[in-house]
C-alpha cells in the first residue's frame, strides 16, 4: 500500500486537518491537559465529517457544473474556507453555545477548573490571596497580571501589590513593588473585589 499516493493522500489531508485544526484551536481556548494526537486520530476524523457535513451545500455548489473553470480564485478560495477557515471557527461556535444559559444546562461546561474560569476572562479586579501561613497579600490584577492555567500548577502575577490594613482594606501600592508571583504550594484562597 502506497500512502505516498496523490488520492490517499488528499483523502487523510481532507479527513483529518480540519479536524486537527479544530482540536488545535479548542485547545488553544480551554485550558486542559496536553492532548495525545496519536489517540486523537479517530476523534480529528470525526471532526472532519462534521465539518463537511456543515458545509456540504458549499463543497457542492463548488464541484457543480464548470465552478472550477469559471471561478479559479474563488474556486481555491473556497477550499481554504473549507479545510481552514471553518474548522478554526467552530470551536468558537461551540464554546458561545455551551456557555450560553439556554444550552449551557445541557452540557457540562466546558472549562474544568474555577481558576481558569474566573481568570479566564481576563477581567482586572483587586485580589487578596490568603496564605497557607495565615498572611494576606493585596493587590490589583490588570493586563499586565498573569495566572497560570491548566495543566500547569495555579501561579498567580499580580503586577500592583498593595498594603493592607487589620480588616483587610487596600491601603496603598507598596513602594517600589514590581509585583509578585505567588506559587500555588502557599496559596489557602482568593478572594476576588471590584
Amino acid at each position: 500500500m502506497d500512502i505516498w499516493n496523490a488520492d490517499k493522500l488528499a483523502l487523510f489531508l481532507i479527513f483529518f486537518v480540519p479536524g486537527f485544526i479544530s482540536i488545535k484551536i479548542y485547545d488553544l481556548l480551554v485550558p486542559g491537559e496536553t492532548r495525545d494526537f496519536s489517540k486523537s486520530l479517530l476523534e480529528a476524523v470525526s471532526y472532519s465529517t462534521l465539518n463537511f457535513a456543515a458545509l456540504f451545500w458549499l463543497i457542492a455548489l463548488i464541484h457543480g457544473g464548470n465552478f472550477y473553470q469559471q471561478h479559479f480564485n474563488l474556486y481555491y478560495f473556497s477550499v481554504f474556507v473549507i479545510m481552514v477557515v471553518a474548522p478554526a471557527c467552530w470551536p468558537f461556535v461551540f464554546l458561545r453555545l455551551a456557555t450560553w444559559r439556554r444550552v449551557a444546562k445541557h452540557f457540562v461546561h466546558p472549562i474544568q477548573k474555577p481558576w481558569d474560569y474566573v481568570f479566564g476572562k481576563h477581567d482586572p479586579f483587586w485580589i487578596i490571596v490568603h496564605l497557607k501561613s495565615g498572611q494576606k497579600i493585596g493587590g490589583r490584577f490588570g493586563i499586565e497580571s498573569f495566572a497560570s492555567s491548566n495543566p500547569a500548577d495555579e501561579q498567580i502575577y499580580l503586577e500592583e501589590v498593595w498594603e493592607l490594613d487589620d480588616d483587610g482594606r487596600f491601603l496603598e501600592p507598596v513602594e517600589n513593588s514590581r509585583g509578585i508571583i505567588v506559587m500555588n504550594d502557599e496559596i489557602r484562597a482568593v478572594e476576588f473585589f471590584e
